[in-house]
């Protein structure tokens, strides 16, 4: 097998990050198969303002973090890394997330290097009604004026979902410039093990807590639902000014004793812990690209309940694998977990059984055969 040399491109490899998350765990599984692999980032922690280790090393993958300048939103951001990349002399570039200026200057770099050059784009599409109308212009020129002529410089285009091809094929990239290659679950997700603990009466949500995760229509229906004794826990690296209207909401609601908020970073391990302790986990947000979060609580034999946003329904079918209620509706979610909490305990056997059946399709091990495939 010949080695690759391979640099992986992010934004941010440092709090609670999808793209970031995706970035890493390709890596660790590319360096396992016996290729080189680094990963550059910007030296910022999502979620924060603290400023992330400039060198890191995480299972024995090398992780480079690079001052740099935010633009405008959260990820839109300028950081300098071509020296470093020049230096390294990798003969594969993976980009991650489109629309962003890493993009643009690792296009510069792979042709100095004469290297291959890929593009994972995350799903940025059909996210308007979380935009300012001044973002949604600037989203508009810059696929029109930069990203039709720049998508078609990369060897391939790696969508991580079904539902974004389309988007790429409006923006010009030819469907067979177009891979479907989605997140990857680590195999400790899929391992049998003995639980400890199930609180039998708790929901728990996981992951970064944003507005954009909409957590609050879950508060909201928990002020409504017919049984008072489940619980809702919120376990993740929080943005404090959402973290600040989670927890007024809450009081205002009366739910001190119902909702409990955890605002920590986690590993995996620590994941799969919280996500044994219950039976249900739920993903509310407005917006998702490839849910992974939602994809590891399956492959635990989670029954799961989220938002049908484009992302979510890529994974769930409604009532088999898992359950679907109407985007930001707390009274149809609320109405949901009625019915759930009504169901037999055969029913919810089988939508788990085939929860975990879906989940095995994203294991890593079928996952980077698929990259490598591309990549090579």
């Amino acid at each position: 097998m010949k080695k690759l040399k391979i640099l992986e491109l992010t934004n941010y490899t440092s709090g609670g990050c999808g793209v970031g998350a995706r970035a890493l765990q390709e890596s660790i599984v590319l360096k396992k198969k016996g290729h080189i692999v680094r990963i550059f980032s910007s030296y910022f922690t999502k979620g924060s303002n603290d400023i992330a280790k400039v060198e890191e090393f995480i299972e024995g993958v090398r992780i480079s973090r690079f001052p740099a300048k935010k633009l405008g939103g959260e990820s839109f951001m300028s950081w300098n890394f071509e020296l470093e990349a020049l230096k390294f002399k990798p003969n594969i570039i993976i980009v991650h997330a489109y629309r962003h200026l890493h993009t643009l200057r690792a296009i510069k770099i792979a042709r100095k290097l004469n290297a291959k050059i890929f593009l994972v784009t995350h799903a940025p599409f059909d996210r308007d009604s979380t935009r300012t109308f001044f973002q949604r212009k600037l989203v508009f020129f810059y696929d029109n004026l930069i990203g039709k002529r720049t998508l078609k410089k990369f060897d391939k285009i790696i969508a991580i979902t079904k539902w974004e091809i389309p988007f790429l094929l409006k923006l010009e990239v030819s469907k067979e410039k177009i891979e479907y290659i989605p997140n990857g679950i680590r195999e400790e997700f899929f391992s049998s093990r003995k639980i400890n603990k199930l609180e039998k009466n708790k929901v728990l949500y996981m992951g970064r807590v944003s507005s954009i995760k909409n957590l609050g229509i879950v508060i909201k229906a928990f002020s409504i639902i017919e049984d008072k004794n489940i619980k809702f826990e919120i376990i993740g690296p929080c943005e404090n000014n959402y973290l600040k209207k989670l927890i007024s909401l809450i009081k205002v609601l009366n739910l001190e004793k119902r909702i409990k908020i955890i605002n920590k970073t986690y590993n995996y391990k620590e994941e799969i812990t919280e996500l044994d302790s219950t039976p249900f986990f739920i993903l509310p947000s407005l917006s998702e690209g490839m849910p992974q979060v939602l994809v590891e609580a399956m492959a635990l034999g989670k029954v799961v309940i989220a938002s049908n946003n484009r992302g979510n329904s890529d994974i769930i079918i409604n009532g088999k694998n898992g359950f679907l209620f109407k985007n930001n509706n707390f009274k149809d979610l609320a109405d949901k977990i009625n019915k759930i909490l009504k169901m037999k305990r055969e029913k919810l056997i089988k939508v788990k059984k085939e929860a975990k059946k879906t989940a095995k399709q994203f294991s890593w091990n079928i996952i980077i055969d698929k990259i490598l495939r591309v990549i090579k």
